[in-house]
């Protein structure tokens, strides 16, 4: 894996959100004071813009993410920010990956209290998503095993502390792509993001009686540098689609993801909420 970070890299959202970091040391708010979050695909737009704003409203917050250079750039700007912060590299395709990062963030920085299970891909191939007839097994494969196997292995090494303690937060990042039909996106992605709506709402029932509250948001098109990866035309007719005319921002989801996470929405749980700009309305 090259350590270089391309200007359309999803890691490249952490460096748009580090820059700002210096300045923003002192928290406006302290909702998640005590609180050990977890948040996967951490440096990219959406996953960067999480970590801060858990960070500034004062979390300890544990990162993964298949990006090591980036990660711990990212790491160290927090870190002289003044916030409480963990990096671990991980291929969260894989189980054992994910038991070693997740045991040495724990031990780092304590049980994880908020799970944000961020981390997604979307392969595109000449700037579009491959067809049914064309998509070889292998990529197939892959997405389902970054987007979906993952939630599962992160809630099963997470949940048993939240369990104990009998306060949880799990936040599922979904996308408008798993309710309705969207040709930008392949069928392995939108099937992923349906069976996360599917999960969200088994597990809020599961672990409702433990005081785990699980959650999603799903996100419309969203300016982070993957928009790079597909024509800005497409971007462009997307926004147009949107009630507001725009396509959204990192942050927009992130402040969603920390209310789910935050105690403003302790009954709140099984729910999925898009972040669309009035893309989807139903």
């Amino acid at each position: 894996m090259s350590n270089a970070t391309p200007a359309n890299s999803p890691s490249a959202g952490a460096d748009a959100v580090a820059a700002g970091l210096d300045a923003a040391a002192a928290p406006a708010g302290l909702r998640f004071a005590g609180k050990t979050a977890l948040v996967t695909g951490a440096v990219g737009g959406i996953g960067s813009a999480i970590v801060h704003a858990l960070a500034s409203e004062g979390a300890k917050v544990a990162m993964i993410d298949r990006d090591a250079h980036a990660g711990a750039a990212f790491e160290a700007r927090l870190c002289k920010a003044g916030h409480t912060v963990r990096f671990a590299h991980a291929d969260v395709r894989d189980f054992e990956a994910c038991q070693t990062a997740h045991a040495a963030l724990t031990q780092a920085l304590g049980g994880v209290d908020i799970l944000i299970n961020n981390v997604g891909i979307s392969p595109k191939t000449d700037g579009r998503a491959l067809k049914v007839w064309e998509m070889p097994p292998q990529e197939w494969d892959a997405v389902v095993q970054v987007n979906l196997n993952s939630v599962f292995y992160l809630a099963r090494l997470a949940v048993p502390h939240m369990m104990a303690r009998r306060w949880g937060r799990i936040v599922n990042m979904s996308s408008v792509a798993g309710k309705a039909y969207c040709d930008i996106v392949g069928g392995h992605y939108a099937a992923t993001k349906a069976a996360l709506i599917g999960l969200t709402r088994h597990w809020a029932g599961e672990l409702g009686e433990h005081g785990i509250t699980v959650n999603g948001v799903a996100p419309g098109r969203i300016s982070t540098p993957l928009l790079k990866t597909v024509p800005q035309a497409v971007n462009d007719a997307v926004a147009s689609a949107t009630a507001l005319r725009r396509l959204g921002t990192p942050e927009e989801v992130a402040d969603t993801c920390l209310f789910l996470a935050s105690d403003q929405a302790r009954f709140v749980t099984g729910q999925v909420i898009d972040v669309a700009g009035g893309w989807l309305m139903t």
